[in-house]
This record gives C-alpha cells, structure tokens and sequence, in this order.
C-alpha cells in the first residue's frame, strides 16, 4: 500500500486525473462546438426536409433535385472544395458526421449529394490552378453534380482491368470505351474517367485520369438502372466513342491515373462508411420504436430477452461501425495514409448496416410489409460502393 506521504505528494496528480474538464490524454469522443453545429444544420435538413419525401422517392424512383438545390444552397455539398475555389474546406471527419445524418434519412439521397466529393476528389487531389477554378469553381456557384467514371462493365474493384483506352492525337485525347453503374451520370456536368494510355506499362503507369465535359461529342448517357435500392440516386452506364479531350484537361501527368484514383478512394472510403452507419442508425431506431410499442404476452416486445439481446447487438455494431469510421477519418485529416483503416471502415460498416437492417425486419416481422414500409425500404436500400470481399482483401 501506499504511504500517507507518497499518497499525499500524488495528491495533486490525483486530483488532476479525476477532473474531467483538465484531463489531457490526447484522445477525445467529442465534437467541437462546429462540427456539432453542422450535425444540427444536416439533421435538420435530413428529418425536416429529406424524410417526408423518401418513400415517394423510392418508389418513383426521380432523382431528388430539390433535395439537391436545397443542398446546396445550405452548404451540405461539395463539402470538401477548398476555400479559394469557393468551398468550405471541411475535413474528411466533419464531412461524415454530415453523411451519416442525411443517409439516416435516406441512403438514396445520400448517394446522390455525396457522388460529388467522389468525383471532386481527384480534381482537389491532382488538378493545377487552372482546373480547379474551373471546375470546382462551378460546383460552388450553382447546384450541379459530377460523376466518377471508373467502374467498366468487367472492371470493378479490379481497377487494372480497365478496358477504356485513351490515344494520343496532336494536343487532344481521343476517348473509346464503356463505363458503367456511374452514380449521376444522367446528370453529371462533367465526369472523372479514367483510361489506358499505356497498354504496356504496369498498371500503375498505365492509366491516365481526364476531366470530361458532359456535353462532349461522343459521349452517351445509357438509361437509368432501376436499382434494388437508392432508386433516387441516378445510375447509368457512359459510353465513349471517339470522344476528344483536350490535353489540358488531364490530371497531373500521363500514366498518374491509377496513382489518383486509389488516392481519391482513400478519401472517399470513409463517408462511404458513414453513410452505412447512418442507415444502421436507422434500422436500430426503427427497431427499438417499434419493439418498445408492441407487445407480446403482455409485454412489450423489447422486454423479451430474445429481442432485446438483438437490439443490444444492433447498437454495439453501430457504436463501433462509427467509432472506426471516424478513426478512418481522421487519419486523413491529421495528414496521413489511411487506407489500412479506410478499408476495415468500410469493409465493417457495411455488414454491420447488412445485419442491422436484416435484424430490424426480424424484430418487426409481418409488419414490415405493411405498416412499417420505411424499415423494409431501409433493408433494401443498401448497395454500397465495391464488395465487401474486396475490402477485406
């Protein structure tokens, strides 16, 4: 045991350590007076004005522009385009505390709004001065949307097996291939398309990222896929046939295109995440609602034990989805590689959305048929970037 003097002379520490407000471990669980402000701003927006139209949306299936003007005007987009180009320069954390309120209110609409940073992300990663103004620029100044073309109809998560090929001609590109399942692509002012330029070198000097304008000759929108879920969300293949793109609207230099896209992925993994945390978030509300409402036996169903320890898992899938999703975040934010925790990030937040939307139908039963449709909507409503699988690898 300790002394009276040694426990005296440690006094001082000790009472240090058992205040809360002066403890300095170099960790913290809390948001800043800011970041808590922009969960007030995108909550409000997600419940008030997101959440009323989200069935009607999932049925139609019509791509949510008021949702995107309204959006935009209240700065919950392009979230992450620096300052001197007109945009807020939020940080990878800030913007996915941001996501995962909006996908709580529906994944689809979601997808649509953060489609942008996706393919902004290697625009702000490897654009010159003169790209940026032009193309960042424009998103800040009106409410427009861009697309990230890099899935081909073989080539997925397996991005050295693009087929797209871009040649060489004079001072121009000249563009041939297909891309496909490319989120707002009926609507994209321009698009990020990445293709072989090399077919020789390995893959990683063989590709070549370009800005491509929307309104290029040769460029087709295919139709609109009526998805599982996130019908809102706008999903088409692109076409490119003999499509010239000027050699000023190249990223960085030929043959750093692979290089751009695993760095614009890195940065795009965690939102991703968040937005399946947010549907997970979903689930468990709607699950926990319902479970404290009806009743069994006399009981609310939530007092079962059956129920309840489905519900204790669903929250401790939440709590940590999210926790490593933050951390995924911030590692970008404190200027540091994070593809390690990008991947567990995404990898685990979306089976933990799986299961908690699979769990919230099993703890409503028949009901999620009928009067509770926004849960079964939440079930299917979860498609997520490339597989799980992959992730893991």
């Amino acid at each position: 045991m300790l002394s009276r003097a040694l426990l005296r002379a440690a006094a001082p520490g000790v009472r240090r350590l058992s205040s809360a407000t002066t403890l300095r471990s170099g960790m913290s669980f809390e948001l800043t007076s800011e970041q808590q402000e922009f969960v007030d701003l995108a909550r409000k927006f997600a419940r008030e004005d997101v959440m009323p139209v989200a069935a009607e949306l999932d049925r139609t299936g019509e791509y949510p522009w008021d949702l995107v003007h309204k959006a935009h005007g209240l700065g919950l987009m392009n979230l992450h385009i620096p300052e001197e180009y007109g945009g807020l320069g939020l940080h990878s954390l800030d913007g996915c505390i941001i996501t995962e309120e909006i996908a709580f209110a529906c994944s689809g609409v979601q997808t649509a709004l953060e489609a942008n940073s996706l393919a902004e992300m290697p625009v702000i990663l490897a654009a010159n001065d003169e790209q940026k103004k032009k193309y960042l620029g424009r998103m800040t100044e009106e409410p427009l949307v861009a697309s990230y073309g890099v899935t081909e109809p073989i080539a997925g998560s397996d991005v050295a097996g693009i087929k797209t090929v871009a040649e060489k001609k004079g001072n121009d590109y000249v563009l041939n291939g297909q891309k496909m399942w490319i989120t707002n692509a009926g609507h994209a002012n321009w698009f990020f398309v990445l293709a072989k330029t090399d077919p020789s070198a390995p893959a990683s000097k063989a590709f070549t990222g370009f800005i491509v304008d929307g309104d290029s000759a040769g460029l087709t929108r295919g139709r609109k896929e009526m998805n599982m879920g996130q019908r809102c969300s706008d999903t088409r293949g692109v076409t490119f046939e003999d499509v010239v793109v000027p050699a000023a609207n190249v990223l960085g230099k030929e043959g750093d295109g692979f290089k751009i896209a695993m760095g614009a992925f890195d940065r795009t993994r965690p939102p991703v995440a968040a937005g399946a945390v947010g549907l997970a978030q979903r689930a468990l509300h709607e699950a926990t609602t319902y479970a404290q409402e009806r009743k069994a036996f006399g009981r609310p169903i939530a007092q079962h034990q059956a129920v309840a320890f489905m519900l204790a898992d669903m929250a401790i899938g939440v709590e940590t989805a999210r926790l490593i999703t933050r951390r995924a975040a911030w590692e970008v934010d404190q200027g540091r590689r994070n593809t390690y925790y990008a991947s567990i990030a995404k990898a685990y937040a979306a089976d933990v959305a799986n299961k908690c939307a699979t769990d919230a139908v099993e703890v409503f039963g028949c009901d999620v048929f009928n009067s509770r449709q926004e849960t079964y909507k939440t079930v299917v409503c979860y498609l997520k970037g490339v597989t799980l699988v992959l992730d893991q690898v």
